[in-house]
């Protein structure tokens, strides 16, 4: 039997187990499994794979995109270049696994968010600066769009090796004004604040300064509407949940999993 899973801590919120196995029964996939691996440290993770030889794939989610890639064998060239990993295709069964890093937000992220964007999307504000974080600049600055970041504290990104450093144009939430925030006409999400159970929390951006010509586009799936988008929409703006992109992304992590074309 294939078996499958999501390493992350905590894991209360997964959708992937429900979403692979609906997927095995809808399309009548037999002797596969996926199930959920909380490892409330990434130092677990070698345990793990010990414990579960016939393991041939994992996803991987916070906090655990970046500091999973030191105990990868190798790395996708999109992965490397993000600098964060979602999905890991293993090999080598019961001998020495081998273990390779690709990242599925991108493609996902990529997907989901092409039908929404307009012309005067051409600047974004990306809260957060995780794993997340990394793969929505891959895609926006693909496309030709302009980004910059927000969180609550930058100072501990500036302590990085000068080669570790991915962020740049980095503000406080505290610096945020009108002429910045009507300058950003694309705000994305990509931090946990406001997912289940804590749903009442939300980024504190100045929410007074979004129009209708804004697009906010949080990576967080349940709750389906979280604040950060209904105070968006309270205000006029387009706004788009992460379902789609974690959907789109599954798929992605499916066809590695078990295509030739990845190895």
């Amino acid at each position: 039997m294939k078996k499958y899973g999501l390493i992350g801590y905590p894991l209360t919120h997964s959708f992937s187990k429900n979403y692979f196995s609906e997927k095995f029964k809808e399309e009548n996939i037999m002797n596969c499994g996926y199930e959920l691996y909380p490892l409330a440290n990434i130092d677990l993770l070698p345990q793990l794979l010990m414990d579960n030889p016939d393991l041939s794939g994992l996803n991987v989610t916070i906090p655990y995109k970046e500091s999973v890639i030191p105990f990868l064998n190798e790395l996708d060239p999109t992965a490397k270049t993000v600098g964060a990993v979602n999905c890991i295709k293993i090999t080598g069964g019961s001998g020495k696994p081998f273990l390779k890093g690709y990242n599925t937000d991108v493609f996902g992220f990529r997907q989901s968010i092409k039908p929404f964007l307009e012309i005067q999307h051409e600047r974004a504000l990306i809260l957060g600066t995780g794993g997340g974080s990394r793969a929505v600049q891959y895609v926006l600055k693909e496309i030709g769009i302009d980004c910059f970041f927000a969180t609550r504290d930058k100072t501990p990104i500036f302590f990085k090796n000068e080669s570790e450093v991915v962020f740049k144009n980095v503000f406080e939430y505290s610096e945020l004004n009108e002429h910045m925030m009507k300058a950003f006409k694309l705000i994305v999400n990509t931090t946990p604040v406001g997912m289940f159970p804590d749903t009442a929390a939300a980024p504190e951006i100045p929410y007074e300064y979004i129009t209708p010509t804004h697009l906010l586009y949080d990576l967080i799936y349940n709750p389906a509407e979280t604040e950060f988008l209904k105070r968006g929409k309270e205000k006029g703006a387009a706004t788009v949940n992460g379902l789609s992109m974690l959907k789109q992304q599954a798929e992605e992590g499916w066809r590695i999993w078990n295509s030739s074309d990845f190895i």
